[in-house]
């Protein structure tokens, strides 16, 4: 949160096999309405509220198909309802359907979040960050401080949580996505946010990342050099270990 001057609060989420386990943990909120599963998320990241659902508690099943609450059933697959309104034809719908990363079901019945710093989910199975566009290339940049390697990205479009939170908890790895129309309509996403979501094991990498470059000068906000200026100075500074261009 300091590192990068974020507003937004840090998130966990956690899968759970059993409705009570996820019952249990301290401070958890139950809804009273139905919702979508960014809207839950949001409860979190902008209220700082620990919130439990089942997919009782989900408006349909594109958001509990993601987390594995349903399964990826022919009419899920078959994207019919998206036709006209997301997609010019059926097959178009479909295609994107196929494309969205989800949980297997079967094993999940509940799942929680929770501001991260709360500690209540003890661990989370992946933890959510959203930050502005630059925030975020620097926290990629502290990612790739140690251990460098190429991250590749997809962008399925609309349901953009299979990007996200869907991706992390099906492959294990960084995310990162362009929150869609039911993210900044449903979760309060603004607009100047996107969203990287980890699993609890790369937080620590990350962080010493970014204080690794902080002390190399290389910290955000990033300031304008000016666009008329010479470029040589500043290059040497934040592109040479000699200090020279």
């Amino acid at each position: 949160m300091s590192l990068l001057r974020l507003k937004t609060t840090i998130t966990g989420m956690k899968l759970f096999e059993r409705i009570e386990d996820m019952e249990s943990i301290p401070k958890i909120r139950r809804p009273r309405a139905i919702h979508t599963t960014d809207q839950i998320v949001g409860m979190a990241a902008r209220l700082n509220w620990t919130v439990g659902i089942t997919a009782d508690d989900l408006v349909g099943d594109q958001c509990r198909a993601i987390i594995g609450l349903s399964p990826r059933s022919p009419e899920w697959l078959s994207g019919n309802r998206y036709v006209g309104i997301w997609h010019a034809t059926p097959e178009d719908a479909a295609e994107r359907q196929k494309a969205l990363a989800t949980v297997p079901h079967g094993r999940y019945r509940a799942m929680a979040v929770a501001p991260l710093a709360s500690g209540r989910l003890d661990p989370p199975d992946i933890c959510l960050i959203y930050a502005t566009p630059g925030q975020m290339i620097i926290l990629i940049n502290g990612l790739q401080w140690r251990g460098y390697r190429r991250f590749d990205w997809s962008v399925v479009g609309e349901s953009a949580c299979a990007d996200s939170w869907g991706r992390a908890l099906t492959t294990g790895e960084p995310s990162l996505s362009l929150p869609c129309y039911a993210e900044r309509r449903y979760g309060g996403v603004p607009d100047d946010e996107m969203l990287l979501v980890l699993p609890p094991r790369f937080l620590q990498p990350a962080i010493d990342g970014l204080r690794a470059l902080a002390a190399n000068g290389l910290r955000y906000p990033i300031p304008p050099y000016g666009i008329q200026n010479d470029a040589r100075p500043g290059m040497g500074a934040s592109y040479s270990s000699t200090g020279k261009d």
